[in-house]
């Protein structure tokens, strides 16, 4: 297993960023590597909802399902998502940071089968690049107003 995990201090407070953050359509406006997003689960957003993204990962466009795991507004989502043998546990973690701040933690653990282990390191690198322009593309749209 590989982990990787980036902090940024986002200029709205977590109510403001949880709500956009968990609209799950939103996801290719600001994630790094994901090209278009959609919701394939009905009612409101929480443990269980679902959605499909297509990615472009190492050069490669990649069709992959999304499952919220975990759902606490305004403080904790995590998502799963799992695509040829490679699973990935996301976190999004928020603190409040003084007044209306939100300091974002955005982890992620990639865990490749017994086939595909040997892959983890080049995907957990790349995805600690599309997780810092992620954060950074998340800084300036709040800054902005443009997020929300």
């Amino acid at each position: 297993m590989q982990r990787v995990e980036r902090t940024a201090r986002i200029p709205a407070s977590p109510d403001e960023v949880f709500a956009y953050l968990s609209d799950l359509e939103n996801l290719a406006e600001w994630q790094g590597g994901i090209t278009s997003a959609r919701r394939t689960s009905s009612g409101p957003i929480g443990s269980g909802s679902t959605a499909e993204v297509t990615r472009e990962m190492m050069g490669q466009r990649i069709l992959a399902p999304l499952t919220v795991t975990d759902f606490q507004p305004p403080t904790r989502m995590a998502i799963d998502s799992e695509v040829s043998g490679v699973r990935a546990h996301a976190t999004l973690d928020l603190v409040p940071a003084g007044a209306d701040a939100t300091d974002l933690t955005f982890a992620m653990e990639i865990r490749g089968s017994m086939l595909t282990a040997f892959m983890e390191p080049m995907i957990a690198a790349a995805a600690g690049g599309d997780i810092e322009a992620s954060l950074r593309r998340l800084e300036a749209m709040f800054a902005s107003g443009e997020a929300g």
